[in-house]
């Protein structure tokens, strides 16, 4: 019985609610007046204006070329990590290569003397990879790029001591002719 008695004071409020909802007065909106229909004028006739001579625009000056003489990127020991040292040098060469997209690049790869040939090989390959993929994670396009490892066939100096064997260990990167 109680719960017949609740059903009937929920449908009375809903009811009563929805009827002061219903009554409420809806404000007037003033409707603006039309516009004025006006009669089209005839065509005027207009003189046409001597055409004046136009000026040449001036050209735009012609863009920067890029300076590909890029430093070599470094790496540590049997790594192709980049080195943080290497960023900014390789935040040139993106500046750089954006200013002539049509280019394309030979990223050469190198090791030092530490290690195997054939590991050493594989590691240049690698840290070639490393760079283009920073390049290619900096909106560059991957197919501008050629690896080319070198293992350690190629010292630019010495391998008899650590100074010579860090400078060996790097990533150069070429205009591809």
């Amino acid at each position: 019985m109680n719960m017949i008695k609740n059903f009937f004071l929920t449908a009375i409020i809903v009811a009563f609610t929805l009827t002061i909802y219903s009554c409420k007065t809806k404000k007037l909106v003033a409707k603006p007046d039309p516009a004025p229909i006006s009669k089209p004028t005839p065509p005027v006739e207009e003189k046409k204006p001597t055409p004046q001579p136009q000026e040449e625009p001036e050209k735009p000056a012609p863009a920067e070329k890029p300076n590909f003489n890029l430093d070599n990127i470094q790496f540590e020991f049997n790594s192709f990590v980049l080195k943080t040292s290497s960023f900014a040098i390789l935040d040139k060469a993106v500046a750089e290569m954006k200013k002539s997209p049509d280019t394309k690049f030979v990223l050469h790869g190198h090791s030092s003397s530490e290690g195997t040939p054939e590991h050493n090989m594989s590691l240049s390959i690698d840290r070639a990879n490393a760079v283009k993929s920073y390049f290619v994670n900096a909106g560059l396009n991957g197919a501008k790029f050629t690896i080319v490892g070198h293992g350690e066939k190629e010292p630019i100096t010495t391998n008899a001591n650590e100074e010579g064997r860090a400078v060996n260990r790097r990533t150069e990167i070429k205009v591809q002719n």
